[in-house]
């Protein structure tokens, strides 16, 4: 079959179940809308989940590669695998647990994700910030983004943590890509202010309270898995890039999109390639999450109660 008579075959042989976004065909469950589907899957989601527990979290968050020991901290802590949630992704990255987790800090109920899906793992982008979605139909009002990040700038040393306050999407993708459910949010959300102001603005007081160093920069978000080349550092910095990595940028975008309150920081782990005499290696990356465990713990704590007090 020659590729004139392949079009030919696909064309007579659509259904109500299949689409064509920018010329590809793309097969739908049961003949039903992309955004019927999403919405779908996150009742099917939203329902598993609250069969488990029944509190509605006013913050959520999502833990990074080695930052997932706040989850386990939390106040009489509902634990939920991953597996055990409809359409969840499972993370295959060491340092991403792979529970969601319901409890409280202090008076305020938090739904946290103890690790997140990558993209470079194969996962399409609507899976990727599946979780995310979730926290928002879980009523998160604000949702508090973590990750592991490189070092870009040159005062930047392991252990740094950065607030973020604008990103640079450079994933070649976009999580709103195709066609659009109203009824999670506009056709073209603004992203001006990305970084909610306010959020930023009690996790400087949360620093200021507990005597820890916060800096503040802009994230740049590659694809991965590979690191970064020397060149390609040199690119970012001159791009206004303070720390790299490979996540948090599609969930702030998909967040945005259905009206959550955003913030995020960054765990500076490692120094960014080019920028020191050492090769980059993942194991690197969780030792440092691990040795600035507790002062990370002590924050996001405290900015989660003074978010609640708001």
């Amino acid at each position: 079959m020659d590729e004139s008579e392949t079009d030919e075959h696909l064309t007579s042989n659509e259904s109500a179940a299949t689409t064509r976004l920018d010329g590809a065909l793309v097969t739908l469950d049961d003949g039903a809308p992309v955004s019927d589907i999403l919405a779908a899957q996150l009742d099917e989601a939203l329902a598993a989940v609250r069969l488990r527990c029944a509190l509605a979290p006013h913050v959520g968050v999502i833990l990074g590669s080695g930052l997932g020991a706040f989850g386990d901290g939390l106040s009489g802590v509902v634990k939920i695998p991953y597996r055990e949630i409809p359409h969840m992704p499972h993370p295959s990255v060491s340092g991403h647990a792979g529970n969601l987790c319901i409890g409280g800090v202090g008076a305020v109920t938090v739904a946290c994700l103890q690790g997140r899906s990558h993209l470079y793992e194969g996962h399409a982008i609507d899976t990727a910030v599946f979780g995310a979605r979730l926290l928002a139909r879980l009523g998160s009002s604000a949702v508090l983004l973590t990750n592991a990040a490189g070092g870009i700038r040159e005062s930047f040393s392991p252990g740094t943590l950065m607030l973020l306050t604008d990103h640079l999407n450079l994933m070649g993708t976009n999580p709103l890509f195709g066609p659009n459910d109203a009824r999670l949010g506009p056709r073209f959300p603004d992203m001006t202010r990305a970084y909610d102001r306010g959020l930023a603005e009690l996790a400087r007081q949360a620093a200021h309270a507990i005597d820890c160093a916060v800096a503040e920069g802009v994230y740049a978000a590659v694809l991965g898995p590979s690191y970064e080349t020397p060149a390609e550092i040199r690119m970012l910095r001159t791009m206004g890039a303070d720390a790299v990595g490979m996540s948090t940028v599609p969930e702030v975008i998909a967040l945005r999109h259905m009206g959550v309150r955003v913030a995020a920081i960054s765990c500076i782990t490692n120094l960014a390639a080019g920028l020191s005499h050492e090769l980059l290696d993942h194991a690197e990356v969780e030792a440092t999450a691990r040795a600035v465990r507790d002062r990370f713990v002590q924050l996001l704590t405290e900015w989660i109660v003074r978010i609640g007090a708001t």
